[in-house]
């Protein structure tokens, strides 16, 4: 097989945007990128797309992914394609790689739900489906007074044995943890996590600034949904808040849905936040692309949706987003005023660097994985790639 030439568009490299580029992909990666000046030869593709007044950016890479098109990740315990159809929901809105998110569960179906995600990534996901790049694991080691949509009663204490029994079920796919420092002994298992090769999020906590340094100084370096499920700023307490918008040890990720942060809190991060520390997620859930209603749950518990926004029946707490990422960009754009090419990196190069998966990930460079989006004018998501195959609608 050749390959894809995607020409005369607008590619949007690490360091600049090369207007009129085209690029070259062969075996699933990206072979060669041109500027508009140099030669190509057409005879070297099966396929010449010409994609003038469009934009060609990376695949968007989601750290924090329950569900979508009807499919939850805790549905993989028993049913075999329950990812696969989560992986092609999100491809299509321009999701090219995600962490499969899991809830508090009891250890056994816990256990097994892991296993399902293991079993998909081992069987691989068929063409036209986003790359599960592994596990995260949010939960069962929070604070239940910040259970958020989490169930409450099966939260409990930090168990090292049941998070290598995790770990060992992972068979490596367990790339990120959310956990709340200040309960039981989590603080002093985050080095071993992070010596495993594992990210570590602080969420679902109500730790105080001393704990989240503390955290950050055994190897936790991600903050899960920041704002959401954790102890607000206060002036005499920054708290996780206020630490992570100024230790530049923690990623941070935002859900721009406009209902759990407000647009405005949205620009004050980008404006006060590194730009390579915030990483936009999704927290979808199996509603996401779904219609209105209540015949929905998550993590057993029962959500209704109404115009796009989540809860849980009866406290009202938020239940994860109906969000894709597509409009998760939209959105972050248009609520901080920043360019394409300025709030791109928070969906692209930084989740892909928190997970280690950056050296194939998140950018367009010769040799990395032909993982990309075509976007439009108003950034509407006009074609997917996951290594150069297109992903149809």
């Amino acid at each position: 097989m050749k390959g894809l030439w995607i020409r005369n568009t607008d590619v949007y490299l690490p360091d600049r945007v090369l207007t009129g580029g085209s690029v070259y992909v062969a075996g699933g990666r990206i072979a060669r990128i041109c500027g508009p000046e140099e030669e190509w030869s057409p005879g070297d593709a099966d396929e010449v797309w010409d994609a003038e007044g469009l934009s060609l950016v990376p695949g968007f890479v989601d750290v924090h992914v329950h569900g979508g098109g009807g499919a939850d990740v805790m549905d993989a315990a028993e049913d075999d394609g329950a990812i696969g159809r989560i992986a092609r929901f999100h491809a299509l809105h321009g999701t090219t790689s995600f962490l499969a998110a899991t809830m508090t569960a009891s250890r056994d179906e816990l256990g097994r739900a892991v296993d399902g995600v293991v079993r998909a990534m081992e069987r691989g996901i068929a063409a036209g489906g986003a790359e599960v790049l592994g596990l995260h694991l949010e939960g069962p080691f929070l604070n239940p007074r910040r259970c958020g949509a989490q169930n409450p009663a099966l939260i409990r204490p930090f168990d090292w044995e049941e998070m290598e029994e995790l770990l060992a079920r992972g068979r490596g796919a367990v790339r990120l943890v959310t956990l709340a420092p200040e309960c039981g002994d989590a603080l002093h298992r985050i080095n071993a996590l992070a010596s495993r090769g594992v990210t570590v999020s602080i969420g679902h906590s109500e730790a105080d600034a001393e704990t989240v340094r503390r955290a950050i100084e055994a190897g936790a370096s991600h903050v899960t949904h920041l704002f959401n499920a954790m102890n607000p700023l206060h002036h005499r307490e920054p708290g996780i808040v206020g630490t992570a918008l100024i230790r530049d040890e923690l990623t941070v990720e935002l859900i721009c849905d406009g209902f759990h942060v407000h647009p405005d809190v949205v620009k004050l991060v980008f404006a006060v936040k590194r730009r390579d520390k915030i990483a936009l997620v999704t927290d979808a859930i199996a509603a996401a692309g779904m219609p209105d209603g209540d015949g929905y749950r998550l993590g057993g518990l029962p959500v209704t949706v109404k115009d796009g926004k989540a809860v849980l029946q009866g406290s009202g707490n938020l239940a994860g987003s109906c969000l894709t990422m597509d409009r998760a960009l939209k959105q972050a754009v248009a609520f901080t005023g920043l360019s394409l090419a300025e709030v791109l990196p928070a969906l692209t190069i930084n989740p892909a660097r928190q997970i280690g998966a950056d050296d194939r990930k998140g950018s367009i460079e010769v040799g990395k994985d032909a993982d990309l989006v075509v976007l439009g004018p108003d950034l509407t998501v006009v074609r997917t790639y996951v290594k150069g195959v297109r992903v149809d609608g």
